[in-house]
């Protein structure tokens, strides 16, 4: 019995040590994993960036991050237009031949499919994400866990209209089409509502308001499309019924055209996103922006939207890389962007600022937001645009009815899902 009890006795001494040298071994790994993380890094030797956005106001704001990046750090950084859309396409031609970005602008809804591509790194410091920004930025530029992207604002799209024009804002769909009964003259290119009708994104509220949707189980379930549903069908249906009051065929009811109407104080009403202030500030327009509308009773979703910067797996400086896409999203950083864009800034003490948050313009984006759900971001969200877009074209050119062009539609993706596993 001695020796049984002194074998016990031994045995848990061994274990007792194994297990503090394993808690050990895991508190050092933590501890060099978070230095790592604090360790400040330097460029490369003879570094230079060449970083990509789209064109406008978010450009601007890179060109002048560029300007102080090379005056902290001596690393000249060149800012290409390539909108943030095309960007991951680009990337992945242009990377492999070493003539692609070094840090360059994505939608979040790309992020799948570029981390499935092994086009994009993680970001460096993770924690600094997690911990400076909102959850729904943190999530959009992540992927299965891990942070991928440098969050640089969050977007929807809402009513913009002329205070000029249109002295109370309407409340429903209905009330737009009483004023358009007033207001448009096809002659002189004036509507009471215009958007990019065949633009999948602009019209996904359409579909949203009757019980339609993308994908599943908050956009995950790539086996559930409710594109085609009964729902989708009554709301493309109500949008084909808008052709009434905007007679425009798809092709030319397109966003060039939207925007420049607006521009000129001819539409009346747009359906846009933060994007487009700027520009609107600019031409001097006297515009508010409201969320939108009900539609027979029922309140639209928008897609709501992260843009975000990306270092790409093809970079030869990942150090510079790195840092100009961490100076580019710092806090100060952000206010600047906001001050340049007039986007919603997704850090959460710059969100906060009083000259943000009380914005007359931001808060109209931000009560739309509240009737907002992010794109899916898994990969097969890239296979749904240009069937959709077919689509909506057939449906607002009266080509074929509602139903026979989702189900066309859905279809097309579903092929399209099928061959890509």
């Amino acid at each position: 019995m001695k020796k049984l009890l002194s074998l016990i006795l031994a045995l848990t001494l061994v274990v007792s040590v194994f297990a503090g040298c394993a808690k050990k071994g895991a508190d050092q790994t933590q501890d060099q994993g978070n230095q790592q993380q604090a360790e400040e890094i330097k460029p490369e030797e003879g570094a230079s960036l060449v970083v990509w956005e789209s064109d406008g106001p978010e450009l601007e704001y890179l060109k002048f991050v560029a300007q102080e990046f090379e005056k902290k750090y001596g690393v000249k950084v060149k800012a290409e237009p390539v909108s943030h859309t095309d960007a991951s396409g680009k990337i992945a031609q242009d990377g492999p031949a070493g003539v692609g970005a070094d840090v360059f602008a994505a939608p979040h809804d790309h992020v799948g499919k570029m981390v499935s591509a092994g086009l994009i790194q993680p970001v460096g410091n993770q924690d600094d994400i997690r911990n400076r920004f909102v959850q729904a930025a943190i999530d959009g530029v992540s992927f299965e866990g891990t942070v991928y992207g440098y969050p640089t604002g969050i977007e929807t799209y809402a009513l913009f209209y002329n205070k000029d024009i249109v002295k109370e804002v309407p409340k429903t769909f209905e009330e737009i089409v009483e004023f358009a009964k007033t207001y448009n003259n096809p002659k002189e290119k004036k509507y009471a509502l215009m958007w990019d009708v065949g633009n999948f994104y602009f019209t996904y509220p359409f579909f949203t308001a009757f019980g339609g949707y993308v994908f599943g189980d908050n956009g995950t379930n790539k086996d559930d499309i409710g594109l085609n549903n009964d729902g989708a069908v009554e709301g493309m249906k109500y949008f084909a019924g808008l052709r009434k009051i905007f007679d425009v065929k798809q092709k030319d009811a397109n966003y060039q055209f939207m925007d420049g109407q607006f521009a000129a104080k001819k539409a009346a009403m747009i359906i846009n996103g933060p994007w487009a202030v700027a520009g609107y500030q600019k031409a001097k327009v006297n515009f508010g922006v409201a969320p939108l509308p009900t539609m027979n009773g029922k309140q639209p979703i928008t897609f709501s939207g992260i843009r975000g910067l990306y270092v790409s797996s093809f970079t030869k400086y990942p150090n510079a890389a790195r840092l100009f896409a961490e100076m580019a999203t710092s806090d100060e950083m952000l206010a600047k962007r906001f001050e340049i864009t007039k986007q919603i800034p997704p850090a959460k003490a710059v969100m906060d600022k009083p000259e943000i948050k009380d914005d007359p313009i931001v808060s109209g984006f931000m009560a739309q937001a509240q009737n907002a759900v992010p794109m899916p971001s898994i990969p097969q969200m890239g296979l749904v645009w240009e069937p959709m877009g077919a689509a909506l074209s057939t449906i607002w050119d009266g080509k074929e009815d509602p139903k026979t062009a989702l189900d066309k539609a859905v279809k097309t993706i579903k092929d399209a899902i099928a061959i890509q596993k």
